[in-house]
């Protein structure tokens, strides 16, 4: 028992280390974003919280942040809802050149992203796509279905599908049975697929360069922007709600995931 703690310990440490390696880039823009001063500096030397002010004061910064907020939600409305269906197909269908459909809806996960942009931005501008809010869910959909895709898979196949046998024979029918016992057992699945989704879209940035305008610009886009013009504690301070939104839905989810398991 004493000789399996060594390795075990050594393992833990070595996980935390490379876990602070991974981190500390991301946890130095914190207190840059407090900074008293003009220009990015660590360790500030001064504190204020005028950067966020300075966020939220100016149009095009708030505008961007609601941009991607309402982009995002959207998109993993859809996502979940088409990633779920597909993984059902996926799953328990039985058609021709499955492999092939299957391959095809994972290849946002394996294609460069600056080729899906260059398409998307050749089809939209065919399309009228450009700029609108519409384009930005069409796009941001494509790139986030295979994380739903993957994670709903993941939860069918360890799914007991006797107990759908079971539900049937005690007289429920195919959706009563779907809503009651299947969704239920695969929520887990779900719920990570629509998170991933959400993400996906609200960091995603070279796409976004590619059909943004100047009425519908997302957050990333707008950092972007504002790095290629002048750098100020402003995009630190974006930066950190970013992390921190993004942390706490990580964290939210992991919890409700313990406390899941730990009921059943």
């Amino acid at each position: 028992m004493t000789e399996a703690r060594g390795p075990k310990k050594l393992l833990v440490a070595v996980c935390m280390m490379i876990g602070v390696w991974l981190l500390a880039p991301m946890l130095v823009v914190v207190p840059m974003s407090f900074t008293d001063r003009r220009s990015l500096s660590f360790p500030p030397e001064g504190w204020s919280l005028q950067w966020y002010r300075n966020f939220f004061s100016e149009p095009q910064w708030y505008e961007a942040l609601l941009t991607s907020l309402e982009i995002a939600v959207l998109v993993t409305v859809v996502a979940t809802f088409l990633g779920t269906a597909a993984a059902f197909a996926l799953v328990r269908g039985h058609f021709p050149a499955k492999a092939a459909v299957n391959a095809l809806l994972l290849a946002p996960l394996v294609v460069p992203v600056v080729i899906v942009a260059i398409a998307v931005f050749a089809a939209y501008l065919r399309w009228q796509l450009s700029g609108t809010v519409r384009g930005f869910v069409l796009a941001h959909t494509a790139l986030a279905i295979p994380f739903v895709i993957i994670t709903v898979t993941a939860s069918l196949r360890t799914f007991d599908r006797r107990l759908e046998l079971a539900a049937q024979n005690l007289g429920a029918n195919p959706l009563t049975t779907f809503r009651r016992v299947t969704l239920p057992l695969i929520l887990p699945g779900v719920l990570s697929g629509a998170l991933f989704a959400f993400i996906t879209s609200f960091d995603e940035v070279v796409v976004a360069l590619f059909i943004q305008s100047p009425d519908v610009r997302t957050l990333p886009v707008q950092m972007f922007t504002s790095v290629t013009r002048e750098v100020d504690p402003t995009i630190a301070a974006a930066s950190t709600m970013i992390l921190v939104l993004t942390t706490a839905l990580l964290t939210m989810f992991a919890l409700a995931r313990r406390q899941e398991e730990h009921v059943h």
